[in-house]
């Protein structure tokens, strides 16, 4: 979203982003009630919305522990070389990872901070060797979850 979008969105649309990111299995007739419309101008805010890629989808949030996930981790990734070429391999493989569940190119510090999710300390050892043992791969430092305190997706939506 760009500034000209953020500043495009009236207090409505605001209202129907906001009430999406915390329900969205709500129905078209219950959002429309809770921001003050019917149901024919909500949907077609919400549609405009999609289509602008303001709203990029609809996910259910899954228990990582009751799906056998029990370790959830982070790596911090060094890679041996910046060229673009190396960066966007490093990028593809670990887009076919599904322990990985976030990839992040990163300043300072090393070149990519992955959050991970494991079975178990034999599944995080290997998911750890698995990835230093990548040629393009410098250095590795793993910093396993203790607690999360909050995990809260989306974004802060002013109303």
């Amino acid at each position: 979203m760009t500034i000209e979008t953020e500043t495009s969105l009236d207090e409505v649309d605001r209202q129907i982003l906001a009430e999406l990111q915390a329900d969205g299995r709500m129905t078209n007739v219950e959002l429309a009630r809770r921001v003050g419309l019917s149901a024919p101008p909500c949907l077609r805010r919400v549609r405009r919305l999609e289509e602008e890629h303001i709203i990029r989808g609809y996910h259910a949030d899954l228990d990582p522990v009751a799906l056998g996930y029990e370790i959830t981790f982070f790596a911090l990734v060094g890679l041996e070389s910046q060229k673009d070429a190396v960066l966007r391999a490093f990028e593809q493989m670990v887009l076919a990872w599904p322990e990985v569940r976030e990839c992040h190119m990163i300043r300072g510090g090393g070149d990519f901070l992955l959050r991970l999710v494991a079975r178990d300390t034999a599944h995080e050892n290997a998911l750890t060797s698995r990835l230093t043992a990548v040629e393009a791969v410098a250095r590795v430092q793993t910093l396993q979850t203790i607690r999360t305190s909050k995990d809260e997706g989306g974004v802060p939506v002013a109303v």
